[in-house]
């Protein structure tokens, strides 16, 4: 059994780890506030540009000659997955959800004979695949030290992104991410954004039976606006992952701090039960003693 002074250390370091949880947690609960709002508030326009995209698609006529960002290469030999995680671990299995998610993805498209690329954005994931997949990743972006993700941050990762197509690097481009749904869930995602295609369930804008002329002809809108939808949809993923890691922090420093609170009850029982039995055993010693004399 250990020692009084032994359990007396060890209950002052777990109170000291509760502290700094119990901290933690409330640091994370701030900043899930305004990270969820941010995210919440950028869902309208993603969706809405969403649905542009899908009526000017559906407006093109000659899909031979469409923008190669909607079109495509015509190949499907080489695929970049873009895995964004944290720069910053304690929150749970946050990171390794979405890394999971890009290594299923990762072994069925090896499975299937293509060739993977993959481009990290966030520390704590590029530490998980490197150890695996060193010789297959081309490119990081770190945003340490970045308070909150603004849409210059997304727009430098779509020029990346867009550098490579154009350098004829990958075929098809899917960025990974978690989707914040509630402070409890956040769902690893992956979507695809080369070839650009409207998630499923958009729908145009409902016309009411306007007859719409774009000037200039679609295909000239399109290659002005995809560029920029990629940025918007990257944009979305960086704050959907940045309220889903608050909200993933805040929930296992939760956690840590109740089993940090249980952990002290039982070394102080211990302690106590320790300290009886050192009472008991001096008593004990002390009427033997009177008794030889």
């Amino acid at each position: 059994m250990a020692s009084l002074n032994d359990l007396k250390t060890r209950i002052k370091s777990v109170q000291s780890t509760r502290k700094i949880t119990k901290a933690k947690q409330m640091v994370a609960a701030a900043k899930l506030r305004k990270a969820e709002e941010a995210a919440t508030a950028a869902r309208p326009y993603g969706e809405r540009m969403e649905g542009v995209l899908a009526n000017l698609a559906a407006s093109v006529k000659d899909a031979a000659n469409a923008p190669k960002l909607l079109a495509g290469t015509g190949a499907d030999k080489v695929h970049l997955l873009v895995v964004a995680t944290s720069e910053r671990g304690l929150c749970g299995g946050f990171n390794s959800s979405i890394v999971r998610k890009a290594r299923e993805t990762l072994v069925r498209l090896q499975g299937e004979g293509k060739q993977v690329k993959i481009l990290t954005v966030g520390k704590k994931g590029r530490e998980q695949l490197k150890r695996l997949y060193e010789e297959l990743m081309i490119d990081h972006v770190d945003l340490g030290g970045i308070k909150s993700i603004e849409f210059a941050h997304a727009q430098n990762i779509s020029d990346k992104i867009l550098g490579l197509f154009e350098a004829g690097e990958f075929d098809v481009c899917s960025m990974f991410y978690g989707k914040f749904k509630n402070v409890v869930t956040q769902i690893p995602t992956e979507q695809q954004i080369i070839p650009t295609v409207a998630p499923e369930g958009v729908e145009p804008p409902d016309l009411k039976g306007a007859q719409y002329t774009y000037e200039p002809d679609e295909d000239s809108i399109l290659e002005i606006l995809l560029p920029r939808f990629i940025g918007v949809q990257i944009f979305k993923a960086l704050l959907e992952n940045q309220a889903s890691e608050q909200a993933a922090s805040m929930a296992a420093m939760d956690n840590a701090t109740r089993n940090a609170g249980e952990m002290i009850k039982d070394l102080e029982l211990q302690f106590n039960r320790a300290r009886q039995a050192k009472i008991t055993t001096e008593l004990v010693e002390i009427i033997a003693g009177a008794e030889s004399v």
